[in-house]
């Protein structure tokens, strides 16, 4: 599959650019980095018709994620400005928008399903090459001012690279969940020593005296972030106790043995509809002989990796384990050094390896040990216990293209519902560790003003498990502790932690990517901390702070922790909970209880940071069904009858793109004077209700005073089927190019810039862009510095309209492309 490759096949992964003095040449190299650690992950396929797999049934297939990361590129670059043509309007299309599923029993849709018509391999080779191409050409021509920061156009280069880098991370999961019959591990692709040697792994209980904890990202600190890293949190963390290593393989068996994936007290709700609808015995990544459910999709529905005489284990026998000529250096002989006392330690060693060999032996390998440890592949230990399972039911491991003995030292991998049910398993005391108590664990970190030196993805020393430095997962005890005494609070696996995912105090979205997080401040994501074996970049910056939905996939573990206890009143803890009830477009409003134990604790209750969801309430419902029905010339009416003049005038009558439709009045009344209507809503209640409408439905709502309103439409004047509505967070590609774009709801975004910048390409050429302002403040001087590179101002006049205040007049400014 080398033929994939656009670049050179590499593993090994650079560090981020200081972007207060870094050069053209380092920013090349970043990203051809980038570029060519995201394809050489591809060559693990061991033919092209595996790109149309789905791994996971919530996923789309392989050939997606192979080319979205380069119409990611090109689309940032044409916001930005860099870029002036698109390169293939229907592969940045197809390619720009992944999935997020509400839940884990989505049905597969048509894209998921194989239906969809995807380009051949070769057809998205050639489009990477030319991307990659068309990059270089840019960081060559274009000036270079220091340092990037938020504001340089040069920061949608950069994000282009870290957004590459997060998405070697989420493919290699997809990969991993694959047939084993699928992949082959690529050439250089290096798994880390089963065990360090030690006969016992005793993962005790670390006491944390209370403290205060500062953590958020300065928005001038000299590297790339992503907004949620921004702003900033002060907090009091009362004492605790925490697991000195994340939760191991045969910690988990334990749990796994004493029959807890059939104990539903042990779950919560949510954890336990997850466990019972994928019917899971044990951890995605264990492989048992049980013939155990695959959550793989379309083809693959029926496929299960418990499969163990299908399998073939990763053995001795002519194998280096990915462990080539003693390549594996632990800087500081770190290992030496902690495990000084081994009788099998090799002699004349420098970092672990004289001259890449041990003892004269090549691969790394004598008598099964690795660097004077026990390797144990083959569960022979020579008298070492570490590796050794006693259980009667033999699990083997899924490691990322082979399935090996079970790696019991290294940290299991699970979602959250698994590691919750753990905790519970433990006693009601136990939960996992929240975001400001990681913060804590990590123990004295200089401060970000010394610059990138404070972040460990910037340190020379080797002494986490991250950046690629292995192919796989290490032993809980291979790496120094910190001075705290917790062993991998970065690297090895993601931390699962107990805070719902949100903005920072002090929180903005980046025009570039105002949906990057968004979406999933809703309550329905965890933070995961620390990074895993293959985050590289961002991803493995102290500044880091990602989420996933709580039955998600990851490389990603926990550990345990349990607060100290001080009376009978519950302890306050400063663990983040976003209050909201979030609804679902399709599946309707979605409980979000807390799984804490409120005798015990009190969490810090928040309001979501993405101000659109405070729209997407029955409150918010009541208020906009009174506003376009409660009154005859409402704001709709007044902006359709505003569309229909211009369109009418003009002879602009094919298409109109509203954004903002709100429930729908308006949209519905354009149908009468465009052929077509494609009405758009960042709220899942809006435009549920507003389908309802286009069905028929007449909808009862409470007035202000009390009293009973009613909407409703008549179908027989309009024209309804002319109208599709649709619920996005931002202007995709697949909205088309339209007549006249309508905007009406800059006043309700959490950054209008971002859907101001697209603009120009969702209208066409001999078209009009009408914004109209409720309030009046998005006037021509504050809209110019946004669109005048596209489009400018060819008027303005004021548009009345009656509303729960009286007779009020909106700013109305129009639009039309630049010559």
């Amino acid at each position: 599959m080398q033929k994939i490759l656009t670049g050179n096949l590499t593993f090994k992964s650079l560090c981020p650019p200081d972007l207060s003095k870094c050069t053209k040449e380092e920013l090349e190299a970043y990203f051809q980095n980038s570029y060519d650690l995201n394809e050489s992950l591809f060559t693990s396929l061991k033919d092209e018709s595996m790109f149309y797999k789905c791994p996971d049934r919530l996923r789309l297939p392989l050939i997606f994620y192979y080319g979205h990361t380069a119409a990611v590129y090109v689309n940032k670059l044409i916001l930005a400005g860099l870029l002036k043509e698109r390169i293939n309007l229907e592969l940045e299309t197809l390619f720009e928008t992944g999935v997020d599923e509400m839940s884990w029993d989505d049905t597969e849709n048509y894209r998921m399903g194989g239906n969809y018509k995807w380009p051949t391999v070769e057809e998205v080779v050639e489009y990477r090459r030319q991307v990659r191409n068309i990059i270089l050409g840019i960081i060559h021509k274009t000036p270079l001012e220091l340092p990037i920061t938020m504001d340089s156009i040069w920061w949608a280069l950069v994000m282009g690279m870290e957004h590459e880098r997060i998405h070697l991370e989420t493919s290699s999961v997809l990969i991993r969940q694959l047939p084993i019959s699928m992949v082959t591990r690529p050439k250089g692709w290096k798994y880390a020593p089963l065990s360090t040697g030690s006969t016992q792994v005793k993962n005790t209980l670390i006491r944390v005296e209370g403290s205060e904890v500062t953590f958020g990202k300065p928005r001038d600190f000299p590297s790339y972030g992503w907004d949620n890293e921004y702003g900033q949190v002060k907090c009091w963390v009362p004492m605790f106790k925490a697991s000195k290593f994340l939760i191991t393989q045969r910690e988990f068996l334990e749990f796994v043995k004493a029959g807890g994936y059939n104990r539903e007290e042990l779950w919560t709700e949510e954890g336990w509809r997850w466990k019972t609808f994928r019917q899971s015995k044990h951890p995605v990544f264990w492989v048992c002989d049980e013939g155990c459910k695959s959550g793989c999709g379309s083809d693959l529905a029926t496929y299960s990796h418990c499969q163990l005489t299908e399998q073939t284990t990763c053995q001795l026998n002519g194998t280096t384990f990915g462990m080539n000529n003693g390549e594996d250096k632990i800087s500081d002989g770190y290992l030496n050094a902690h495990l000084g006392g081994s009788t099998n330690e090799v002699n004349g060693t420098n970092d672990g390896l004289t001259n890449g060999q041990l003892n004269g032996v090549t691969n790394g390998l004598t008598n099964g040990h690795f660097n004077g440890y026990t390797n144990n592949l083959t569960n022979v230990a020579n008298g070492d216990s570490s590796n050794q399972c006693s259980d009667d039911k033999q699990y083997k491991y899924r490691a990322m293209f082979d399935v090996i003995d079970m790696p019991w030292t290294w940290p299991v991998e699970v979602n959250y519902h698994e590691a919750k049910a753990y905790c519970t398993w433990m006693g009601p005391e136990f939960r996992l560790l929240i975001e400001a108590e990681h913060h804590v664990i990590r123990g004295n970190q200089e401060s970000p003003s010394v610059g990138v030196t404070c972040d460990i993805i910037f340190s020379e020393k080797k002494e986490v498990n991250h950046n690629l430095h292995h192919g796989s997962s290490t032993p809980v005890d291979m790496y120094p502790p910190t001075e705290l005494g917790f062993q991998d609070v970065f690297g090895n696996v993601w931390q699962w932690t107990e805070d719902h995912f949100n903005g920072l105090n002090g929180f903005s979205s980046h025009w570039l990517y105002d949906d990057f997080s968004t979406p999933c401040f809703d309550g329905r994501h965890n933070i995961i901390l620390g990074g895993s074996w293959i985050s590289t970049g961002d991803e493995a910056s102290r500044f880091a702070r990602y989420s996933f939905r709580r039955h998600f996939i990851q490389h990603a573990g926990f550990r345990i922790a349990k607060s100290v206890e001080h009376g009978i009143e519950p302890v306050n803890l400063p663990v983040r909970l976003v209050e909201m009830d979030l609804y679902v477009l399709g599946c309707g409003k979605q409980d979000n209880p807390i799984v804490l134990d409120k005798s015990a604790i009190k969490p810090q209750m928040v309001k979501s940071t993405n101000t659109q969801y405070q729209f997407d309430t029955v409150v918010a419902l009541k208020g906009i069904l009174e506003q376009e029905f409660g009154y005859r010339e409402s704001f709709p009416v007044a902006v359709a009858g505003l569309c229909k003049k211009y369109g009418m005038t003009q002879k602009l009558v094919d298409s109109l793109v509203w954004l903002g439709a709100g429930v729908g009045r308006g949209p519905l009344l354009a149908s009468t004077s465009f052929k077509q209507v494609l009405a758009l809503d960042y709220g899942g209640q809006f435009v549920n209700t507003a389908v309802r409408l286009q069905k028929g439905e007449k909808i009862l709502f409470t007035r202000p005073n009390w009293e009973t309103g009613s909407a409703s439409v008549d179908l027989i004047v309009l024209n309804p089927q002319r109208v599709t509505f649709k619920q996005l967070t931002w202007v995709s590609n697949e909205v088309g190019s339209h007549d006249i774009t309508v905007v009406t709801f800059l006043e309700r975004t959490v950054n209008p810039q971002a859907w101001l910048v697209r603009l120009w390409e969702i209208t066409r050429k001999t078209g009009l862009v009408l914004i109209v302002s409720r309030d009046r403040t998005w006037n021509k001087d504050k809209l110019q510095p946004i669109l005048e590179n596209r489009l400018k101002c060819s008027g303005v006049e004021d548009m009345p309209y009656s509303g729960p205040k009286g007779y009020q007049e909106a700013l109305v400014t129009i639009w039309k492309h630049t010559l």
